[in-house]
């Protein structure tokens, strides 16, 4: 009997080795050797939590304490330009502790509905915690107005709020969520807590999703605030335990399929356990990963496919690269600009095909100096 293509693939793919978990015992990696620099686009902001482009070069910006900001013509902006963009919304949030105005994202038909998403941690009749909403933005760009709310109740505390929001290449709404310092809510389906969920534009439920009528994309998920997609494939970073049971470091990388079970809080660093993901990379101190975005652009010709993080404790950009024969594999990771911008919230790719990242020093974790919080480009130095 003649055996199909994809018979022989899957057959090969089941004897494939694992790609084996990568942890780095001391520090974070080796230095960059790629020649890049750092250019202050914006300066001025306060906790900006979250960027996504307008088409255009346009750019709406979060800031953790409640105000949506519009940067006009982002990506032609000159380096050292001090105007502040406007405020577009100001938005009542509870912004104690991690919480408050978080990611944003921007509908794929924006030039028709002018529709963007807000990732928040309100607080109503005593009760805190975190929802997504749905905001049309006016056509003069000077103005915001709430349209709906798209899904509400995530669990919040303190610490382990998630917020990252972002549109995948299928067109669905992705949105990290952290366990609210409730670790087994992680590998509880019927939790919206300590997940990445997927949701259509209006908020309902795909017919596709792994579980029918459950908005759970991914779990065992501690408090992703990063995630992006390559060649189809998805990829998540995951903050790592804090203190709880006597856990500490271990932040992670992952390469995620649908109901993929990162094991938050059965296992953790690379250890593995039968139906959960052991991660790609991780550390032994703590990292942790903010923001997360594949490198597109063509200036940077040695970054092309990497996996760009911010990191935050760490201080540092984090370049990732995967096997081409296995995208689960590091193939090399590098430390660029440690210690020089501070805290790194979110890496985003232009439509101009540079990064831009922003500082998160005005936390109240990091040094919020006298050009306060920033976003910066990165560019060539050579």
């Amino acid at each position: 009997m003649r055996l199909t293509v994809a018979v022989l693939s899957l057959l090969a793919a089941s004897r494939a080795p694992a790609a084996e978990c990568q942890l780095v015992r001391d520090g974070y990696g080796p230095a960059g050797k790629v020649q890049v620099r750092l250019e202050p686009v914006v300066t001025g902001l306060e906790v900006p939590w979250g960027i996504a482009f307008l088409p255009g070069g346009n750019a709406l910006v979060t800031e953790r304490p409640g105000r949506v900001r519009l940067v006009r013509a982002l990506t032609a902006r000159k380096a050292g330009d001090t105007a502040r963009p406007a405020v577009v919304a100001e938005i009542a949030v509870d912004a104690t502790e991690e919480g408050g105005l978080l990611g944003v994202a921007v509908h794929a038909q924006f030039e028709q509905n002018r529709f963007f998403y807000l990732y928040m941690t309100v607080r109503e009749g005593g009760k805190k915690s975190n929802r997504v909403e749905r905001w049309r933005l006016a056509p003069d760009l000077a103005s915001a107005r709430f349209d709906r709310r798209i899904v509400e109740d995530i669990p919040s505390a303190a610490y382990h709020d998630g917020g990252r929001i972002r549109f995948g290449p299928d067109g669905m709404l992705y949105i990290g969520t952290g366990d609210g310092r409730e670790p087994d809510r992680s590998q509880d389906p019927d939790s919206l807590g300590g997940k990445l969920l997927r949701l259509t534009p209006d908020g309902a439920v795909p017919k596709d999703n792994p579980i029918p009528g459950n908005p759970l994309y991914v779990l065992g998920i501690r408090n992703t605030q990063g995630f992006d997609w390559k060649d189809g494939r998805l990829y998540v970073t995951d903050h790592g335990p804090s203190g709880e049971m006597l856990r500490r470091g271990h932040d992670e990388v992952n390469l995620a399929s649908p109901k993929a079970n990162f094991g938050w809080p059965r296992i953790y660093g690379c250890e593995k356990s039968a139906g959960m993901v052991a991660p790609s990379l991780t550390w032994n101190d703590a990292v942790p990963p903010g923001g997360a975005s594949f490198y597109t652009g063509t200036a940077i010709s040695e970054w092309r496919g990497s996996l760009l993080i911010g990191t935050l404790r760490s201080e540092h950009l984090h370049r990732v690269k995967f096997s081409d024969s296995d995208p689960a594999q590091v193939e090399l990771h590098e430390v660029y600009f440690q210690d020089k911008p501070g805290r790194l919230r979110d890496v985003v790719m232009g439509p101009d095909g540079i990064p831009y990242v922003t500082t998160s020093n005005c936390d109240g974790r990091g040094d919020c100096g006298r050009e306060r919080d920033q976003i910066l480009r990165i560019v060539p130095s050579r």
